[in-house]
């Protein structure tokens, strides 16, 4: 069964989204998953490129921008996912697809913008009707490591 983990940020910004997908990304990394980000856009896709590359002063985290590295352990893509990834997801597109069922675990960053937080909203009730087992974390705004 599929586990989906909505982390509560109090912060607006699309930085501290990408700066918490770091952060959870590391430990997933860290524990031996492979991680499919999924951004909104191009321009998405490389800030939190950037982002993964820079988030610690000491190191960076290992991606790859765009699928055509299967081999990475993390990789950072606007579009779905290919049927290769079904390990981890940390989904930051505010969408929501059938091809969810496929990974074994989910990563939802919700950040306080209402735009974003109407998003959520919809997808935990996506989700829930659909017999994912949820989980909500609340998440202090992020501080630079």
């Amino acid at each position: 069964m599929t586990r989906v983990g909505f982390y509560v940020v109090q912060d607006a910004s699309l930085e501290a989204a990408n700066h918490v997908a770091a952060v959870l990304a590391e430990k997933a990394f860290q524990r031996g998953h492979r991680i499919f980000v999924l951004t909104q856009d191009l321009r998405h896709s490389e800030a939190v490129h950037a982002a993964f590359w820079s988030f610690r002063r000491d190191g960076f985290l290992p991606c790859t921008l765009g699928d055509s590295d299967t081999h990475s352990p993390i990789v950072i893509h606007h579009d779905l996912p290919t049927a290769n990834h079904h390990d981890c997801l940390i989904n930051l597109s505010l969408k929501t697809d059938s091809f969810a069922s496929r990974f074994q675990r989910i990563v939802e960053i919700v950040t306080q913008q209402e735009s974003h937080l109407n998003a959520m909203r919809e997808a935990w009730r996506w989700y829930k009707h659909r017999g994912f087992r949820l989980e909500k974390h609340d998440v202090a705004r992020p501080n630079p490591v």
